[in-house]
Formats: C-alpha cells, sequence, structure tokens
C-alpha cells in the first residue's frame, strides 16, 4: 500500500486529482463534442483515414460526426482523450509538436521498428509509448 505525505497540501492535491479523474469519466461518458476534436487535429495533423484507422471508425462515419456535429461515443471519446494527454506528454518531453509528430512518423526499434504513431489504435499500444516516452525522459536509452 502507497503511503501519503499528510500535510495539508499534499492531501488537497490528492484530491483534487481524484476529482479532475472523476470529472475526466464522466466528460467521457457523456461524449466528446466534435468541436474538441477538431481542437486535437489542429495540434496532430493526422488524416481523416488515419483519425479513422485509430478510432476504428469508417472515414465516412467520421465525415459524418462533422457533418452532424455529433459527439463522440465513450469508447472513441475515451481514445481521443488518451491521445490528448499522450500528446501533452510527448509534446513536454520533445519541446515542440513538430518534433514530436517527427517522433511519432518515424520507426522505432525500441518498438520493434513499428513508427509509434502506428501504435494508437489500442490502449496498449499508447502505454507502450507512453512508457518509451518516460525512458527517453530519464535518459533511459533502450
Amino acid at each position: 500500500m502507497k503511503a501519503y505525505p499528510t500535510d495539508d497540501t499534499s492531501v488537497s492535491y490528492i484530491v483534487s486529482e481524484s476529482a479532475a479523474a472523476y470529472g475526466l469519466i464522466n466528460f467521457i461518458r457523456g461524449g466528446l463534442p466534435f468541436q474538441f476534436f477538431l481542437g486535437l487535429g489542429e495540434r496532430l495533423p493526422f488524416s481523416i483515414r488515419e483519425w479513422a484507422r485509430v478510432l476504428h471508425l469508417s472515414e465516412r462515419s467520421l465525415q459524418r460526426y462533422q457533418k452532424d456535429q455529433k459527439a463522440f461515443d465513450a469508447l472513441q471519446s475515451e481514445r481521443i482523450i488518451e491521445i490528448t494527454m499522450l500528446s501533452n506528454y510527448g509534446k513536454s518531453i520533445f519541446g515542440s509538436d513538430r518534433r514530436w509528430m517527427q517522433w511519432l512518423a518515424l520507426p522505432n526499434l525500441a518498438m520493434g521498428g513499428l513508427a509509434p504513431q502506428s501504435l494508437l489504435d489500442s490502449s496498449i499500444g499508447i502505454q507502450l509509448i507512453r512508457d518509451e516516452l518516460g525512458r527517453l525522459e530519464h535518459g533511459i536509452v533502450s
């Protein structure tokens, strides 16, 4: 069992961290608005085909979401949030969206020679990328 510090600052941080997580879960359950997705699309310039693959949708379905300004269901919403959080982490490691996107697109020996971007279609793939970013952050070359 993890022991937490007992000063007021640490306790309030833990409580606010939990409240933020529950708020995020409720946001995902309610469905992510297409407008939020468009904002992410500006930071991660994937094609419609790439987003459709990552979200397990047909290109036509994704276009319909856009046309109707429909909110995504919980599964797609969660994947979009996971990628957003991963992207924020990646940008903090690489210092810019451009360098982060370059790293995502290049084959990576630590990931079996696959481009990290090809792993974004599963939660396990996203976790593998996050783990690799953690190693890079701490100077551990794999």
